[in-house]
């Protein structure tokens, strides 16, 4: 008897020990580095600035080391170094950057179920970070979402005679954050099994080389690439006035990328990457252009072993579902921060004759100065169906012979001006005008046709992540690319012959 009451006792004190038990904290997680701290608010739990890895200057980024104790989460770590524009006055001399931020549904995910997992790449080589990107209404959907610093211009894409890897750094960055994923998605209650990598810009070409680089197979399972330049050349005079013809927009072989870095190092009064090495971040930055030179990735190394763009065409990359595209009006952005901003217009005829040649007169029949608003919308427009148009057609039918591929165009040309630019521009649907359809813009909020139009962009992403479908309750139907194009417009939503639209058979 003495011995069952004891046993009763026992469980009775288990049980009551058991009952009072502090829930844990959902704003704390255990990486595989150490603890991190961060904030519950509404519906989402938001952890920032959790380093995941570092990196000496030019060298490859190695796993963060391990800490102690419990980090703050609740503030964006320090951005890489960059020197802003007139669109995006911000400022950083802080290489220890290598942060990323994690977004998720403040509810657990239900017993034995694992979210998917969403990694954003930011646009522009040059300026940014992840913490610009809020991922709540991603999130909401329920997804866990990380949004990345990488390292930009000339210190994510110097390269030098002395550096086996140079011109990758910035890629090399993405594919070490895409390892920590894998290490750490579950502890935030996502799925390392399925990781969709998607960026806008520069971060989807980042795509198009993750796709082909050998060290980033298997850490991804699906892509959605925004307005990509992998498959673009670029004619004389596109992206900068007087700038000449290059064959591709972001490639170069790494020959080329050393020599221009040696060139830079006898700018900066250095004959050794030790001398480069030691210069002070501000030395560097004040080189005029420096960050947008190195605004590419060299290929022929251990990293990107073939270009990208070659590598696609042959079929070599990571079989992976797609969901790809581009904006309608692509160029009008940079036609007038080159033009109309300057208070300029542009002589369209002889830019067309110095970047077509002999193909000039057909073009100018083609595209006839007097079916536009002005000779700005008239050159944006042939740039747009010549470098972006002709490039996603064709980056899209060459993935569609090996994955699923969805292809869209973001068609909205009512889509409000989140860029700190004015001139009375008509911007159309312009380069990364879909950005605050998937990202909160505070400044930019969407009137009701347009936030209509984002919601379904939403489900539609997150669909894609989940399944490596866009399609869903709700949502018009989206066919893989061999049937069509999805145009994406407030209140009208279609299939679209992309080809058609942009003339592409003009253009072959």
């Amino acid at each position: 008897m003495r011995t069952l009451l004891a046993l009763a006792v026992l469980l009775t004190a288990c049980g009551t020990a058991t009952s009072t038990q502090a829930a844990p904290d959902p704003a704390v997680v255990r990486t595989d580095a150490g603890t991190v701290r961060g904030s519950v608010s509404g519906e989402h739990r938001i952890f920032q600035g959790i380093r995941y890895a570092t990196a000496g200057r030019w060298e490859p980024p190695r796993p963060a080391p391990a800490w102690q104790g419990v980090r703050d989460a609740t503030a964006p770590g320090a951005m890489c170094p960059q020197v802003g524009s007139p669109y995006a006055p911000v400022r950083s001399e802080d290489e220890d950057c290598l942060f990323l931020n994690v977004t998720t549904p403040a509810e657990p995910a239900k017993p034995g179920a694992r979210r998917p997992v969403m990694v954003w790449l930011h646009g522009d080589g040059a300026l940014g970070a992840g913490h610009y990107s809020d991922a709540r209404r991603l999130a909401a959907k329920g997804t866990v979402v990380v949004t990345i610093n990488y390292r930009l211009g000339v210190f994510g894409g110097f390269g030098h005679p002395g550096l086996a890897d140079g011109g990758t750094y910035g890629l090399q960055d993405q594919t070490e954050a895409l390892r920590w994923v894998r290490r750490n998605a579950a502890a935030f209650g996502g799925d390392p099994g399925n990781v969709t990598v998607f960026g806008i810009s520069y971060g989807a070409s980042s795509i198009g080389a993750l796709l082909t680089s050998p060290g980033a197979k298997g850490l991804f399972h699906r892509a959605i690439m925004q307005s990509g330049e992998t498959m673009m050349d670029m004619p004389a005079g596109s992206m900068v006035p007087g700038l000449e013809a290059l064959p591709s927009f972001m490639w170069r072989p790494k020959a080329e990328i050393a020599a221009l870095g040696e060139a830079y190092a006898r700018q900066l009064g250095c004959d050794s990457l030790a001398c480069l090495r030691a210069l002070p971040v501000k030395k560097i930055l004040d080189v005029p252009q420096i960050m947008n030179v190195f605004q590419v990735y060299a290929y022929g190394n251990r990293v990107l072993p073939q270009s990208p763009d070659e590598a696609l065409r042959k079929g070599r990359f990571h079989r992976v579902p797609v969901l790809a595209g581009a904006t309608r009006d692509e160029h009008r952005l940079f036609v007038a921060m080159n033009y109309d901003i300057q208070g300029k217009t542009p002589n369209y005829p002889k830019l067309v004759r110095e970047a077509f040649g002999r193909k000039a007169p057909d073009i100018l029949r083609k595209y006839p100065v007097n079916r536009y608003k002005s000779p700005s919308i008239a050159w944006a427009t042939v740039l747009t169906d010549r470098m972006w148009a002709r490039a996603t057609h064709e980056q899209n039918t060459l993935l569609a012979r090996h994955v699923p591929v969805y292809g869209y165009e973001f068609a909205d040309r009512e889509a409000p001006m989140f860029l700190p630019l004015e001139s009375g521009f008509d911007w159309g649907a312009y380069h990364a005008g879909d950005l605050p359809y998937l990202f909160e813009e505070k400044d930019t909020p969407l009137p009701p046709a347009q936030r209509a139009l984002s919601d379904q962009m939403i489900g539609y992403w997150t669909n894609f992540a989940r399944a490596g479908d866009p399609n869903g309750d709700g949502l018009p139907t989206w066919p893989r690319a061999s049937s069509g194009t999805l145009a994406l417009e407030p209140g009208k939503i279609r299939v679209i012959d992309y080809a058609a639209r942009h003339r592409l058979g003009f253009w072959k």
